[in-house]
């Protein structure tokens, strides 16, 4: 098996998620006692975070590159960057390795293909329903992101930072999402994705009749491909 480096913490709640799913999907092709070999890198959530709010991608992106180099300098065959919204700094990362990033959008969009889609609903930070490289990734598949209200994207990157990204989960705030995508719905959405690795903390498929499409769990599969590839 290949040995995958994880670039984590960004929350360490959906760092958790991955983890748990690589290792027992893997642990479901190889039998026995088999676990992946993952090695884990979990950045100081809060220097990303402060990044984020000022602007600072390219200082982001600094980190994370070195930690993927770090990774990779101790025996990660492939790199994967367990987020959503740090996917902007992506360029960063793939330029300061020698070996295969895990790019989240491309999974997602792999997904949504094979179901046949063209139209989906997009829920994430601000910074992926905003601004333009997850939509961007996602129109070079063919796939058109409906995105929510002004006032429905604070709420939904309220909730993620504030709750979700603290452990914290609230039936309320489950509400406000189905909501939303029930909305996006109407406009024609035929799917939804769940644009950060943390919602699928809060909902999943059995809460909606649209097929969701969780990029946490997608990623993790992604992930166990690769390791489990000859």
């Amino acid at each position: 098996m290949k040995t995958l480096g994880i670039l984590g913490g960004m929350s360490p709640a959906s760092t958790t998620t991955y983890y748990q799913v690589i290792n027992d999907t893997v642990n479901h092709a190889k039998g026995a006692n088999t676990t992946a070999p993952v090695i884990v890198y979990s950045v100081d959530f809060q220097k990303i975070v402060d990044c984020q709010r000022l602007g600072d991608w390219q200082t982001a992106g600094e980190i994370l590159a070195d930690m993927a180099v770090k990774l990779q300098s101790i025996g990660a065959d492939g790199i994967l960057l367990a987020t959503n919204t740090m996917h902007k700094v992506a360029p960063a990362i793939v330029q300061a390795i020698n070996v295969p990033f895990l790019s989240i959008i491309d999974a997602t969009a792999h997904a949504i293909c094979a179901k046949g889609f063209d139209k989906v609903a997009l829920l994430g930070t601000a910074f992926v329903m905003e601004q333009d490289f997850y939509k961007n990734g996602l129109a070079s598949f063919g796939i058109d992101c409906l995105v929510p209200s002004d006032s429905e994207r604070a709420d939904i990157h309220r909730i993620i930072f504030d709750e979700l990204c603290v452990g914290v989960i609230k039936d309320s705030s489950k509400q406000t999402y189905l909501n939303i995508i029930n909305r996006l719905k109407e406009q024609g959405a035929k799917g939804v994705i769940l644009g950060c690795t943390e919602i699928g903390l809060l909902i999943g498929q059995d809460d909606l009749d649209l097929p969701v499409f969780d990029t946490a769990y997608l990623h993790a599969q992604m992930a166990v491909e690769f390791i489990l590839k000859d």
